[in-house]
């Protein structure tokens, strides 16, 4: 792995820097093969909350995971928690999709500690769809979707963009300002 870790609004020291390194080295034992991927990390601090993000991008997947908390060290600790569950459960996911088309490949390290069994147990309560809901979507501006969320309630809004004729959300970010999802041309 290569890291990439950056203080923002911060300065980095060599003791961070550090420990970021030694604690990320440790998904490492969850790959077959060394990973060659870039680990973008950025520290900052946000009032008095100390922010860790972290984004790994692997062929297939991304990885990404965001913790806050009072100290620098512990929101390390809980990004790596929360970096491990993911890829634990897309592990499983793939070893099985993998098992089902008979293919003798597996793609990720199986572990003793977490049997694939368990994990695939709580990989379909994650994941149980509790609602569908049908809607026509009308077409309109971004400026009219973000009304319209603000008016429901909602964090997201699903439209049918005018000016590009393509459906698009418009959801509401942490700090407080709106974003666009929009399909890849």
């Amino acid at each position: 792995m290569r890291f990439h870790i950056r203080g923002k609004d911060m300065e980095l020291t060599t003791a961070l820097r550090e420990y970021v390194e030694k604690k990320l080295s440790k998904l490492e034992k969850y790959f077959d093969t060394p990973l060659t991927s870039d680990v973008h990390v950025t520290l900052s601090v946000v009032r008095d909350r100390q922010k860790v993000e972290v984004t790994i991008p692997l062929s297939g997947v991304l990885l990404r995971a965001e913790e806050k908390s009072e100290d620098m060290y512990a929101s390390i600790d809980l990004v790596l928690d929360k970096l491990e569950r993911q890829i634990r459960k897309h592990k499983t996911k793939l070893n099985r999709k993998l098992r089902q088309q008979g293919s003798p490949r597996v793609l990720f390290k199986e572990n003793a500690e977490t049997s694939s069994v368990a994990v695939a147990e709580q990989l379909d309560d994650d994941y149980e769809l509790v609602r569908t809901k049908s809607f026509d979507l009308k077409p309109m501006d971004v400026e009219e979707a973000i009304l319209q969320m603000n008016m429901i309630g909602h964090s997201f809004f699903v439209f049918a963009n005018m000016d590009t004729e393509e459906v698009n959300v418009v959801y509401k970010r942490n700090d407080g300002r709106y974003g666009l999802i929009e399909p890849a041309n």
